[in-house]
């Protein structure tokens, strides 16, 4: 039931048409996760946080910066340099005391985020690169949980239902992310400051539909907003039952998954093998180049857009086929020959964004 204070804070929902009191219970019984109290997880913590959501998951690992304030106006000049997800708790608890909230001052990996998501009914993504993205969407599908997406992109912003009702998911809208360095983030090439509250306000309406279970959610949509031209545009999208398959395939190997590896964001830190079931999930994708350095009759055979063959005895003259921007992979029969070519690309040409199948081809179907 709803306290004295929650019947007035709440009361134009309880007289609303298709909310009453019955709706404004499900709001204060729901489970909201908001991955990134950013640009658009500010507008949008801040309407569920009015709206009643009873318990919201906050997850950001990044720290306020001065750059943030144009847009995040969550945020004031006395917060800078504190985690993203404590500070914007701490201001939400002074708009309403009665919702509870979860604090996850990390970043979202493979690691944390299955049994993250299980704890709640849905999931809100207000993430800013294509690797967490992806990793969402995978996290999502494979826990079953309704995900509003939303991005912004100078003066354009995007917002969807995904995975909700057995509609389309991100990959089936965005199978291959787009080539690393196409695209720049909002860092490198700004965007208009109210865009965020725009789109982080519809993504807050399509939680509270789905919680409600009201309207027309953006399920099989995406709504593109101009924000110079003050249009919107909706976009049908069809779901596609590979794409959703490959994301279930994960579910045994998904801590293993390297999401900035399949979005060819340089990885040199982290191990340099990779397996055979994520070499599947790299074939075709025009961020990665696949180097086989077997011979022809070696078998099994590796096919793919971005596979390419150089067999040991070509390798000096075609030396500069390393040379790209791209994440190259090397694939050999047992590991042995990919880890000498490592190590002579990386000290001829000073690559260091080089990776190799672990126990080559023999382990590839294994």
């Amino acid at each position: 039931m709803l306290s004295r204070d929650e019947n007035k804070r709440y009361s134009r929902h309880v007289i609303l048409d298709k909310v009453g009191m019955e709706g404004q219970l499900k709001l204060k019984a729901a489970k909201v996760l908001v991955i990134g109290a950013g640009g658009l997880g500010c507008p949008t913590l801040q309407y569920l946080t009015a709206a009643g959501v009873g318990t919201i998951g906050i997850i950001d690992f990044d720290k306020i910066d001065i750059s943030n304030l144009q847009r995040q106006i969550l945020f004031t000049p006395q917060d800078l340099g504190k985690n993203k997800a404590e500070i914007a708790a701490e201001h939400l608890k002074q708009l309403n005391e009665h919702v509870i909230f979860q604090v996850y001052p990390e970043r979202l990996t493979t690691e944390n985020a299955l049994e993250l998501f299980a704890a709640y009914d849905l999931v809100i993504d207000g993430t800013d690169n294509f690797s967490t993205r992806y990793l969402v969407n995978d996290a999502a599908v494979l826990t079953n949980k309704p995900l509003v997406y939303g991005s912004i992109y100078k003066f354009q912003g995007q917002v969807s239902v995904f995975n909700y009702e057995n509609g389309p998911t991100y990959r089936c809208v965005f199978p291959i992310p787009p080539k690393a360095g196409t695209i720049k983030n909002c860092s490198e090439i700004g965007v208009i400051g109210v865009l965020s509250g725009i789109i982080g306000t519809q993504q807050a309406n399509e939680a509270i539909k789905i919680t409600l279970g009201i309207g027309t959610t953006l399920s099989g949509h995406l709504l593109i907003y101009d924000a110079l031209k003050a249009t919107y545009m909706k976009v049908a999208v069809k779901k596609s039952d590979d794409e959703v398959q490959k994301t279930l395939d994960l579910k045994a190997s998904f801590k293993t998954q390297d999401y900035d590896l399949f979005c060819g964001v340089n990885t040199a830190e982290k191990s340099h093998e990779i397996t055979g079931e994520y070499l599947k999930q790299l074939l075709n994708n025009d961020n990665i180049r696949i180097v086989d350095l077997r011979e022809e009759w070696e078998e099994p055979q590796l096919e793919g857009s971005n596979v390419e063959r150089i067999i040991m005895s070509e390798l000096q003259e075609k030396m500069d086929r390393f040379k790209t921007d791209k994440t190259v992979v090397l694939v050999c029969q047992t590991g042995t020959r990919s880890n000498n070519v490592k190590q002579l690309v990386e000290q001829t040409l000073q690559q260091s964004d080089i990776k190799e199948l672990k126990g080559g081809m023999e382990n590839y179907g294994k």
